[in-house]
């Protein structure tokens, strides 16, 4: 029977490096004590990394600028899995998701249904955040990004050529969507999302 180090390694190893993880995605391995004493050791033998209490990555490594951070989504998606929160991509990381923006924020924001939470991983700060039912109801459909996109951007700065990068980006699938989640937006948002979802013209 192989140790609970061995099973947590090829765990590790078959998620992939780049991916993060919490003591809990390991918990039908061991105990929570030997499962936090393995990682420890891990750490120590710098096989995974620590970025905050309880959060750790297996990181990616580049020829030329060594330990690679962690993207903010993986950090995401392990707070999410192991808090059981949805989580959804707000603010100006929503635009730079879509497409809308280059600019990679410092702080990067999702709207969560669970509790507030902030982690600084390297020059990052991730911050869960809490908000209504309501802003929750598209987390996780590329429709609920749009519509956190579009209010980060705001209608005063909202130019076509947001509009037509989306029309051409997204997937039949994700207008339909988008078309169908229309109401959970601003009201100032429905005609653009028309525009994007060609219903109508901008």
């Amino acid at each position: 029977m192989p140790s609970i180090e061995h099973s947590i390694v090829s765990r590790i190893e078959q998620r992939g490096r780049g991916t993060c993880f919490t003591p809990k995605a390991f918990l039908d391995l061991g105990s929570s004590e030997a499962v936090r004493i393995t990682l420890h050791r891990l750490v120590k033998r710098g096989f995974i990394r620590r970025l905050a209490r309880g959060l750790y990555d297996f990181p990616k490594q580049h020829r030329m600028i060594g330990t690679l951070s962690p993207h903010p989504d993986e950090v995401a998606r392990a707070l999410s899995e192991r808090d059981a929160l949805r989580l959804q991509p707000s603010g100006a990381y929503a635009a730079n998701v879509l497409g809308l923006s280059e600019q990679v924020p410092a702080r990067i924001v999702f709207l969560t249904d669970g509790p507030p939470r902030r982690v600084t991983v390297g020059n990052q700060e991730i911050i869960l955040k809490s908000t209504t039912p309501r802003n929750m109801a598209t987390a996780g459909r590329v429709s609920g990004t749009v519509i956190q996109a579009l209010r980060h951007i705001g209608a005063k700065q909202l130019t076509d050529r947001h509009i037509t990068h989306l029309q051409q980006t997204l997937s039949d699938a994700d207008k339909a969507q988008l078309r169908q989640d229309r109401n959970y937006a601003p009201g100032w948002v429905h005609p653009v999302i028309d525009a994007i979802a060609g219903d109508y013209d901008a």
